[in-house]
């Protein structure tokens, strides 16, 4: 009889103050388990870590320490600029090109909306000034120098894999006829075959349509940019705030319309330009990702190294009380904590309940859900098993 009132006195209990329960409590954030708040959670901790730590890695402190790890990266990149060369100097596959087909390749030849010169500037260049906007903001060479040296892995693959297969293909230009024959008048072997007396130069050049190396340079800078954005401003961070989705999707458009003018100029046929985008976009992703986690995680705002190198300094001891490390990566002060538990007092809750179950939901799901079963059976009383 006694067992069965301490049950219903229980249960009456839980019913008149159901906000004594920590893991319901709105309240009480400070000890509440990132279960019930995964966005506020990941906010709170992205927001103070980037406080306690904006400033520690420079150039200065840490910028020979990340080039030298890195240095067999840089080393590849040189060979992909040689690679990129020798590639734009050998001649293309010289494939035939009979009479009947000119009725296709018969376009003005004109210059370039978008001059060669122009495209590192937008694609390479620009990017890099974004990235050191955000280092003087910041203080992270880690992310000053994974940005770079992405985007520089990003544009010279995709140069190198956009300049061999021109190579291989040689598809001819759509104003292929004004180059092979500048003065209107055609001329072929007895296969068929065209006998070009145009520039050198001009003809070999006419033998590179597919893909486009204007679009694709331009997806694979722009393209990373694109990607950096919006880890940076958390595009995704399920805020429903879709006007950053237009600073996401504006280096798009500048590549985009890049490859527009391409066609337009009879440079490119659209397939060229549809592959070369296609290239450089994914070149792009594959890129980024080697260096920063996907824009839609909770840590998408900083590169993988930061985080690598944050955690060891709390591994190598950096934090007096391991008890109190997840205290010190939120930046949270003791004040906070204090005020944490006069809020949890004002609501009538013991300190040591929500620090167990704080524990308890810290420890995986299966504790949590263990918790919540232990309080529903007390709620259900005695009987009713």
């Amino acid at each position: 009889m006694t067992s069965s009132s301490s049950f219903n006195n229980l249960r009456a209990s839980s019913q008149d103050e159901p906000s004594q329960r920590p893991e319901v409590s709105a309240f009480n954030t400070g000890n509440s388990s990132p279960l019930y708040y995964p966005l506020l959670e990941s906010k709170n901790i992205e927001k103070r870590m980037m406080e306690a730590q904006s400033g520690s890695h420079t150039v200065r402190s840490h910028g020979f320490t990340v080039a030298r790890t890195h240095m067999h990266d840089w080393f590849i990149l040189i060979l992909l600029v040689v690679m990129d060369g020798i590639l734009n100097i050998i001649h293309p596959f010289y494939r035939y090109v009979g009479k009947d087909m000119m009725s296709d390749l018969k376009f003005p030849l004109k210059s370039n909306t978008v001059p060669v010169w122009a495209v590192p500037i937008y694609a390479v260049l620009l990017p890099m000034v974004i990235f050191l906007i955000f280092y003087f903001r910041r203080r992270d060479v880690y992310d000053l120098h994974h940005g770079v040296l992405g985007l520089l892995f990003s544009v010279l693959i995709t140069a190198v894999i956009t300049d061999a297969i021109k190579d291989a293909v040689g598809r001819p230009r759509p104003d292929f006829f004004w180059r092979c024959f500048p003065d209107g008048k055609d001329l072929y072997d007895k296969w068929g075959n065209v006998i070009c007396h145009g520039s050198i130069s001009t003809v070999r050049e006419g033998h590179k349509s597919f893909p486009s190396g204007h679009t694709a340079w331009s997806f694979s800078g722009l393209g990373f940019l694109s990607l950096y954005l919006s880890g940076k401003i958390k595009a995704f961070d399920r805020g429903g705030h879709v006007a950053k989705l237009c600073i996401v999707f504006f280096p798009l458009l500048i590549a985009s319309l890049v490859g527009i003018s391409r066609v337009d100029d009879y440079w490119h046929h659209w397939q060229d330009v549809f592959a070369g985008g296609l290239i450089g976009l994914t070149i792009a992703t594959f890129c980024y990702l080697q260096f920063f986690p996907p824009p839609y995680h909770s840590e998408g705002w900083g590169p993988y190294a930061y985080f690598r190198v944050l955690e060891e300094s709390l591994v190598n001891g950096r934090v007096p009380d391991a008890a109190n490390t997840r205290t010190t990566q939120l930046g949270v002060s003791q004040t906070e904590l204090q005020q944490n538990d006069t809020r949890n007092t004002q609501l009538g809750v013991a300190q040591t309940e929500p620090q167990q179950y704080d524990r308890n939901f810290r420890g995986g799901a299966s504790n949590g859900s263990a918790t919540q079963q232990i309080v529903v059976d007390l709620e259900a009383g005695p009987g009713r098993s």
